[in-house]
């Protein structure tokens, strides 16, 4: 019902949905340009409307009163990116002992333009040894979904240049608020 509510919406308001999917039942989103709190609701109904059930990361403030509970619900999971906490390796165990799972980041970490991407969600990739979709919001064309996935290689340059040539085209909602697409390199 969800699903038929959500493509119903998103076709009210005139999005089309992409859907791009890997084979494998499992396999990291990442979602991008992130520059509007439209972002995330909008998010929801392409998920909704493409019938997947996934797992998402946010900041850990989002998870306290009064939303947390309604956030943990709708799959998500808290992350304090100001402490060392092991999440990128406590994900990629996950990932081993699940037979199915969808998790969702985005990679600029804030709406904010930024100067870097956060690598955690290709440093999940690589040590689980799962595919990268890429998920996306093209404000101007009104298109969203999932487009495009890969297997890291290990090859750090390589793959980002995939990265590039997908988003590049791509704008938000806020396309000044957009950094370039590059890893911080840690």
């Amino acid at each position: 019902m969800f699903s038929f509510l959500a493509r119903l919406t998103l076709r009210l308001f005139g999005w089309k949905v992409v859907k791009v999917l890997p084979e494998e039942k499992k396999y990291l989103v990442i979602g991008a340009p992130h520059t509007s709190n439209w972002d995330f609701p909008l998010g929801l109904l392409a998920l909704g409307a493409m019938n997947l059930k996934l797992c998402w990361v946010g900041k850990h403030t989002l998870f306290k009163w009064p939303f947390g509970y309604f956030f943990k619900a709708l799959g998500g999971i808290p992350v304090d990116r100001t402490v060392h906490t092991g999440f990128i390796h406590k994900i990629a165990e996950l990932y081993r002992d699940s037979d199915s799972l969808t998790l969702t980041m985005a990679p600029e970490g804030t709406r904010s333009k930024t100067e870097y991407w956060k690598s955690g969600f290709y440093h999940i990739a690589m040590e689980a040894n799962i595919p990268i979709a890429l998920g996306f919001l093209d404000y101007p064309n009104k298109t969203l979904g999932i487009g495009k996935y890969f297997t890291p290689t290990g090859d750090t340059e390589k793959d980002m240049q995939v990265i590039v040539e997908f988003y590049s085209p791509i704008k938000g909602k806020y396309p000044e608020k957009q950094g370039p697409i590059i890893l911080h390199k840690s």
